[in-house]
Formats: structure tokens, C-alpha cells, sequence
């Protein structure tokens, strides 16, 4: 039989961090003897020290209570290691963008946008075109975290693909051109078509109760009447059509 001193000791805690865990319920309380003085056993010991493995790996308490009251201790363990190694990546980004920070880069994109943003040019893209998607990228990013990499992932996978890379490049390159250029309604069409094709019946969604992606194609129609025409034959071409009321 050990008293708390004793068991705080060879397990190497503190006894107020046992009186914490009698207090939050992990450890259960022990009997006191005739003295009044709390009495542990061996299993006492060994309860505590899984406690104490499981607060040193960065499992909450409050964790430690529902996991230990519960089934499934193992899944539920690599369920946090699974949140601790998104948690990592977060971090290591993090540190990333403050380096870029000191070094005088002030763009709060993450690494693997601005590596992206950097691949442009070498890809046929014009300095426009790079400034503008660096533009609106920042935008997303600040306005719609939760969404933003995997709407960016969704678009920088296209040019992944030699036939929508094309398609890309050549609506960076009908800027200048007049609206009613056969090219662009030309255009137009490909791009329905692909998007069809890439998508199906399940055409991206963007979020709801939100103006930033209108904002976001404002800006891109704003600064060409060829890329404006082209939003509209794109979106006239894609949009479901109304069903016709009954008579």
C-alpha cells in the first residue's frame, strides 16, 4: 500500500496532479485508511501511468476521461494522431510562410500556391495573367480558408492535363481581342464542353450566401470585354434551364 507521496514518486508526478486526476475523474479516489490518509495499490499505479502516457502523447484530459470510459481506445488514438499530424503539416506551413515573412516576401499565400504561381510563366502564361490569379488567390484564401485548397487544388490540377492546359492558355491570350471574335464564342464552347466533361452532371459548387465569387469573376471580366463575353456564353451554356410552369 503506497500513500500519494509514494505513488507520485515512482511514477514521477506530482501529487497535485494525482488530486487533479482524482478531480476530473480519471484516477478513482482510494479508501483512507484509519488515519485518513488515502491508500494505493499496485493498480492504482499502473491506471496512473497509462493516464500520465496518454496527457505526456498531448491527449487532453477531458479526451482521457471519454477514451478510458469507453470501447476502441486503439481507434480512437489514431484518430488523434491523425488530427496531431494535420496539426504538424499546419504548423510546418506556418513556419514556412514566417521564413518567406523575414526574408521580405510579404504574401500570406500558402508554399504550395506560390509554387504554383511560379510554374506560370515557364507554362506559357503572361505576367497578367500570373499577377491576376495571384490576386484572386489571396482573396479566397482570406475570405474562405476552409474551402481554399481544395477549390486551388481543383484548378491547379487542369493544367496538369495537356488538352485543359491549352484551354487555359488561350483564355489568358484572347484578352485583347473583341468580344464578338468568332475565337471567343469558339472558346466558349470548348470550355462548356470540358467542363462537362471533367464534372458531369455534379458542375463545381462554390459557397453559398457568400459574394466572393462573383467578386472574384468581377475582377476577371472587368479587366477584359473578351473574358466578359466569355463568362457570360459560359455560364448561359452551363446554367440548368428553368422548367417550364405548368399551364
Amino acid at each position: 500500500m503506497l500513500t500519494i507521496g509514494q505513488l507520485a514518486g515512482y511514477v514521477g508526478v506530482t501529487t497535485k496532479t494525482i488530486r487533479v486526476y482524482h478531480a476530473k475523474g480519471l484516477l478513482p479516489e482510494p479508501d483512507r485508511d484509519r488515519s485518513g490518509y488515502r491508500r494505493y495499490r499496485a493498480s492504482d499505479a499502473v491506471e496512473l501511468i497509462k493516464i500520465r502516457t496518454l496527457a505526456e502523447a498531448g491527449v487532453p484530459l477531458a479526451r482521457i476521461r471519454e477514451l478510458r470510459a469507453g470501447d476502441g481506445l486503439a481507434a480512437a488514438l489514431r484518430r488523434i494522431d491523425d488530427d496531431l499530424a494535420a496539426r504538424i503539416e499546419a504548423l510546418q506551413a506556418t513556419r514556412s510562410r514566417l521564413r518567406r515573412l523575414a526574408d521580405g516576401d510579404l504574401s500570406p499565400l500558402p508554399d504550395e500556391v506560390v509554387a504554383h504561381l511560379g510554374r506560370l510563366p515557364g507554362l506559357g502564361f503572361s505576367e497578367r495573367w500570373v499577377t491576376l490569379q495571384n490576386d484572386l488567390w489571396l482573396l479566397v484564401f482570406a475570405t474562405h480558408p476552409e474551402t481554399a485548397h481544395r477549390n486551388f487544388r481543383d484548378q491547379s490540377a487542369m493544367l496538369g492535363d495537356p488538352a485543359l492546359l491549352s484551354l487555359v492558355l488561350e483564355y489568358d491570350r484572347i484578352h485583347d481581342l473583341d468580344p464578338h471574335d468568332p475565337r471567343v464564342e469558339a472558346l466558349g464552347s470548348r470550355l462548356v464542353a470540358a467542363t462537362r466533361a471533367r464534372y458531369g452532371a455534379e458542375l463545381p459548387s462554390y459557397e453559398r450566401d457568400s459574394a466572393i465569387p462573383a467578386l472574384v469573376q468581377g475582377a476577371v471580366n472587368a479587366s477584359s470585354p473578351a473574358w466578359r463575353r466569355l463568362d457570360a456564353l459560359i455560364r448561359e451554356r452551363l446554367t440548368p434551364a428553368k422548367p417550364t410552369p405548368p399551364s
